[in-house]
Formats: C-alpha cells, structure tokens, sequence
C-alpha cells in the first residue's frame, strides 16, 4: 500500500536548521511531483516547497533562501533542508505526492522553533 513516512521534526531555537524527510513506498515515486506543506496552529494548510520528477525545485516566498527541497529517487525519499528558522516557522509538516489527479498525503511532523 501507498505510504509516505515524515520524519525529523522536532524543537529547535531561532535561527536553528532541521532536516526533514520523507520516505515513499508503494507508487513510482520518480514520476510524481513532490511537496511540503504546512499547517500553523489555528491556521490553514500552506504550501511551502514542491520538488518536480526532474529535480526542478520551487519554493513559497516566505521560505525562499532559507529551505531546500531535494529528493533521492534511488531512496525514494523527499527531503526539506530548512534554515535560519523561526517561530513562524511552527508547525506540522506533510510530505504529498501528486500525479495528474493523484495524490497521496503523509501523516506530518511537528516542527516547533521556540527559544
């Protein structure tokens, strides 16, 4: 079955980095899109980093310079380098693969940045 495990979450300090990744099983991974999503406390989800079956990589402007997605398609796993974090930065984190109108969600990790 479909799967995508995050994992790397955790608290860290202002201006701390954490490394977040994400494990696939159970599709072709190399031919879907992958992304970062996030949802603050009390907020909706927002979209953060997407990474494309090419390697091409994209980032919202809030995390632009800060946060590198990457993605090892012999591992099968997405990765979010994420720097110079702050406390804007909390939240839980989701890995989702899309495919023309497939798509697939993790279960999240949480990110707090907190002094």
């Amino acid at each position: 079955q479909v799967q995508l495990v995050e994992s790397g979450g955790g608290l860290v300090q202002p201006g701390g980095s954490l490394r977040l990744s994400c494990a696939a099983s159970g599709f072709t991974f190399s031919s879907y899109w992958m992304n970062w999503v996030r949802q603050a406390p009390g907020k909706g989800l927002e979209w953060v980093s997407a990474i494309n079956s090419g390697g091409r990589t994209f980032h919202a402007d809030s995390v632009k310079g800060r946060f590198i997605i990457s993605r090892d398609n012999v591992k099968n796993t997405v990765y979010l380098q994420m720097n110079s974090l702050n406390p804007e930065d909390t939240g839980v984190y989701y890995c989702n693969a899309i495919r023309w109108y497939v798509d697939y969600w993790g279960q999240g990790t949480q990110v707090t940045v907190s002094s």
